[in-house]
Order: C-alpha cells, then sequence, then structure tokens
C-alpha cells in the first residue's frame, strides 16, 4: 500500500505530459497536423525522434480539458448572470426601503407651522357648535320636560301617603273582675270602672259569671289602641281605686284587632 501510495504521488509521466502540451501548442496554432506525430522537444529536424508512444492518449485527454473547459466557461458566465440579476433586484428592494425612511426623516425635521390664534379660536367654536353625540336642543326640552313630569309623580305620590290615615294597632281584652264576697254589688263596680276614661279606651259588654259559693265574678270588654293604652295600668289603677270592692283582676283573653 505504501509503495503504490509513493508511485501516485511522484510525478513519473512528466516528460509525456510536456511532449502532450507542445503537441497541442502546435495543433493550436496551426503548425502541427492532429494526425501527424509530434517531435519531441518542440523542433521539426530530421534527427528528431518519434513522439512517444501515448500520443494518441494525449490528444483525447487534451480534447476532454477542451470540452471540459468550455463547460466550465459556459457555467461560470451563466453564474456570472445569475449574480448580476441579483444584485440588480437587491439594489431595487434596498433603494425602495430607503426611500421611505428618507422621506420620514425629512417630515420629522420639516418645522411645524403655527396656527395663528386666531383661526385655532374658530376651530374651538366650531367644534363647539358641533354635537358629536347627536344631540340637540330639542332633545334636552324633552328630557327637562321628561324630568318635570317625574318628580310631579313622586310629589303627589308622597302627598297621598301622608293624607292615608296609618294603621292604628288595636287590641281586644276581657278583664275578670273579683270581689271578695257574695255580698258585693257587682252592677255597682261595673258602673264605677265604666267612669274611668282614657284616651285610646273603650269600655264593651260586660256580664257576670258564677264562681264558687254564690259569688259571681264580673267578665268586661275592652277595646284599646296598643300605642296609647297600657293594659296593665288600667289594671293597677282599678285595683288602686276601687280596693274595698274588688280583690283582684285578672286578663282572661287578650287578641290584636
Amino acid at each position: 500500500m505504501a509503495s503504490a501510495y509513493m508511485q501516485d504521488s511522484v510525478w513519473l509521466q512528466q516528460r509525456k505530459f510536456e511532449d502532450a502540451e507542445a503537441f497541442y501548442q502546435k495543433v493550436k496554432s496551426g503548425t502541427q497536423d492532429v494526425g501527424a506525430p509530434a517531435q519531441k522537444g518542440g523542433s521539426s529536424g530530421a534527427g528528431a525522434s518519434p513522439a512517444p508512444s501515448g500520443g494518441g492518449d494525449s490528444t483525447v485527454r487534451i480534447e476532454n480539458l477542451e470540452k471540459e473547459n468550455k463547460e466550465l466557461r459556459h457555467s461560470v458566465d451563466e453564474m456570472k448572470a445569475l449574480v448580476q440579476k441579483l444584485e440588480g433586484r437587491v439594489r431595487v428592494l434596498e433603494g425602495g426601503s430607503g426611500s421611505a425612511p428618507a422621506a420620514s426623516a425629512a417630515a420629522a425635521k420639516a418645522p411645524v407651522k403655527a396656527v395663528p390664534a386666531a383661526a385655532a379660536g374658530d376651530d374651538d367654536d366650531e367644534d363647539n357648535e358641533i354635537d358629536l353625540f347627536g344631540s340637540s336642543s330639542e332633545d334636552e326640552e324633552e328630557k327637562e320636560k321628561q324630568e318635570k313630569i317625574k318628580q310631579a309623580r313622586v310629589k303627589a305620590y308622597y302627598e297621598k301617603k301622608a293624607k292615608k290615615p296609618a294603621l292604628i294597632a288595636k287590641s281586644n281584652v276581657i278583664l275578670d273582675v273579683k270581689p271578695y264576697d257574695d255580698e258585693t254589688d257587682m252592677k255597682e263596680v261595673e258602673d264605677k270602672l265604666r267612669t274611668i276614661t282614657q284616651d285610646g279606651l273603650r269600655w264593651c259588654a260586660a256580664k257576670l259569671v258564677p264562681m264558687a259559693y254564690g259569688i259571681k265574678k264580673l267578665q268586661i270588654s275592652i277595646v284599646i289602641e296598643d300605642d296609647k293604652v297600657s293594659v296593665e295600668d288600667l289594671i293597677e289603677k282599678i285595683t288602686d281605686n276601687f280596693e274595698d270592692q274588688v280583690q283582684s283582676v285578672d286578663i282572661a283573653a287578650f287578641n290584636k284587632l
């Protein structure tokens, strides 16, 4: 492997290549026929030795080299044309994008013209006259009218409510008035009870109810206004004023009206 590698690395065909190169140059210049054998040393003298045995292979190689050279040149030309085309497009794009920043920069540097005070005032007046929300004087009048109607209705409601009599809480109470003995005149006791007058107190029906040993109690009904009359205070007043005839007073029934 090492010897083969050394042979590939060493140029053993240098002389053949030089002869082929000289032959190619002569053919190219027209001084040498392609079919004629090449002469050694580039001379055509009588003592020149015949061309090396490998001259045919060299010709084929030269032709192949020329063909590859032409193809490479053609490819290079196409690549140059493509590069030029791309460069042109890039210039167009760069020119278009660069114009906008330039224009904006120029606009930014342009001086701002001062608006006269009179002109500014006119604009303000026009803005004030224009109703941005589409309202008009007629709408304002309609709103005021509706507001007045609403206030009138509220006032009428409160006046009616003030005139309406408030509900008075009342109760119906039945009292059991008990004497000391059977000799007490319960009719007289009833008449004395009815002499007690007070705002919110109204005496109603009464009857005698037998108890025991011939004793009868007076059962009397009253209607009171709860905010004005206290049943406890009334019982205390009866027992204090008629203590000689009334032993006690009990509540037999208490109903809200």
